[in-house]
């Protein structure tokens, strides 16, 4: 059994992933900002954490993550219009996380990013949009530059329909819709294999279950 320590531990995502982790023996810890959130991430089996995103530094982030085997950043700043949020979470959070587990000797870390993040922007980009990229790419590009043994998992359009169980993963895999559900199951499958590590792959919807298609990324 290992424990997972997951980086914005009360978000959309996250929320899915507590049970998928601990149906696979694992014990997820939910790091979050309110200390109200503990008895609903409890009942989904996790231990909890009080970690602040922005507020606190990589210093902090390792002291959370003491006692894990491996971390998943699944935070970010919302879809509203906050571009500042876009900066201080999902770039400036991963930034931490990274520190943080090198600081606490993890190496296994997963992040969950966004398709297309790479992409060239047209001029007439949103600049909440604009900022929402840059941040995912430039976080993805400082972890795959760490020493890190890393998984960067790229969602397509996000759902909140019932997972699914099957997708399409993979380098190629081109932009798509994707449940939440699907994503947590994903990364709690990624987890479970580290022939996995190194690899960036982009995920939605398809025919594959998904434990064949994370088999097949190392293929």
């Amino acid at each position: 059994m290992s424990r997972i320590a997951v980086v914005g531990g009360h978000g959309k995502v996250a929320m899915l992933l507590h049970p998928s982790l601990v149906a696979r023996g694992h014990t997820p810890v939910a790091l979050v900002r309110k200390e109200e959130y503990r008895a609903e991430l409890e009942a989904l089996g996790a231990d909890v954490g009080i970690l602040d995103i922005e507020q606190d530094d990589a210093s902090a982030f390792a002291m959370a993550f003491a006692g894990c085997d491996a971390v998943v950043f699944a935070a970010g700043g919302g879809a509203d219009g906050d571009i500042e949020r876009k900066r201080t979470v999902d770039l400036e959070g991963s930034l931490k996380s990274i520190e943080g587990a090198r600081q606490a000797g993890i190496a296994r870390f997963v992040q969950v990013s966004a398709m297309g993040v790479d992409a060239a922007l047209p001029a007439d980009t949103s600049e909440v949009w604009r900022a929402y990229v840059e941040a995912k790419r430039d976080a993805d590009a400082a972890l795959r530059d760490s020493d890190l043994a890393w998984t960067i998992v790229r969602p397509g359009a996000l759902t909140d329909d019932p997972a699914t169980g099957q997708v399409a993963l993979g380098l190629d895999v081109e932009g798509g819709e994707v449940t939440r559900a699907d994503v947590a199951d994903v990364v709690a499958a990624i987890l479970d294999d580290d022939a996995t590590v190194g690899q960036q792959c982009n995920l939605v919807n398809g025919s594959v279950p998904v434990a064949d298609a994370v088999r097949a990324l190392t293929s």
